[in-house]
């Protein structure tokens, strides 16, 4: 009983005193709110500059932004936005799961395997080393200019960045973990899931935001070399008929695509390895 008393009063403390814990909070809070409002006024700079400079230039050659949230809401209501977006929007997700689904357990077989690593390292770093650019006429070649050459192209640009970490998180397993799950005699599916899986996730979540950045880059080519479909296609039609307001609009949708994607796998990251997240800045 006198223990439990003493641990109880040693645990009570240790812990920081209330207004310390209060002061913390405000601390966190009012420089959440100045980051917001920098950012805010960042945007609101930018897009002031960008309005004066636009409508001196030839509308040929750029355009303000009232000019692009002009073509923005027309081609909202005539639905090709829309249209093109979900086009886009299904060829990103087949591609860029089918790379996640593959690469990771590929990875993880090539790096606790060394005959699998002697035998196929000197291919995977020969195909990263080419750029890929090079080769999407040849899928093109192969898989035609319809949906699965798309999703092709975009599970390749996006294979790569997800199998190469995942392989040097599987890689850079603590050995004296490895050495600890033998000594106890542990089956090799618990070695995987309970050591090699779990220290190999920083790397995957890494791999994972690359990734998701250059299938959209390789969403857009793709687009621009098959059939007349997606984002790409409205960027390359309206520069074509040097429409540069509408051809605005699709790169911004992309972008704000690919704000969302890096988003999104932050937010994984944060929740299923909120120990390889950046501590707060001081």
């Amino acid at each position: 009983m006198a223990t439990s008393l003493s641990l109880e009063r040693r645990a009570s403390s240790s812990a920081p005193p209330p207004e310390v814990v209060e002061r913390e909070r405000r601390r966190r809070r009012s420089r959440h709110r100045l980051m917001w409002t920098v950012r805010v006024l960042s945007v609101a700079v930018v897009l002031v500059a960008w309005q004066v400079y636009g409508v001196r230039v030839n509308p040929i050659l750029f355009a303000p932004p009232t000019a692009i949230a002009e073509a923005f809401v027309a081609m909202v209501r005539d639905g090709t936005l829309l249209s093109a977006f979900l086009q886009s929007l299904l060829v990103l997700v087949v591609g860029l799961g089918a790379a996640i689904v593959v690469s990771i357990p590929a990875a993880l077989v090539w790096a606790r395997y060394d005959p699998v690593d002697w035998a196929v390292q000197h291919y995977v770093n020969a195909i990263y080393a080419t750029p890929l650019v090079a080769l999407v006429p040849l899928l093109i070649l192969w898989f035609g200019l319809g949906f699965l050459s798309r999703a092709i192209i975009v599970f390749s640009f996006a294979f790569f960045p997800l199998l190469l970490n995942a392989y040097q998180g599987a890689k850079s397993v603590d050995r004296e973990l490895l050495e600890v799950a033998r000594s106890f005699r542990c089956r090799e599916y618990h070695v995987w899931r309970h050591v090699v899986l779990p220290s190999s996730v920083p790397f995957i979540m890494a791999g994972l935001n690359l990734a998701a950045g250059r299938s959209l880059v390789g969403l857009i080519i793709a687009e621009f070399y098959t059939t007349g479909t997606g984002l790409g296609y409205l960027v390359l039609q309206a520069a074509n008929t040097f429409r540069t307001a509408r051809m605005f609009v699709p790169v911004i949708v992309v972008m704000v695509l690919g704000v969302a994607l890096l988003g999104v796998t932050r937010y994984l990251q944060r929740r299923v390895a909120p120990w390889s997240s950046q501590p707060e800045r001081q």
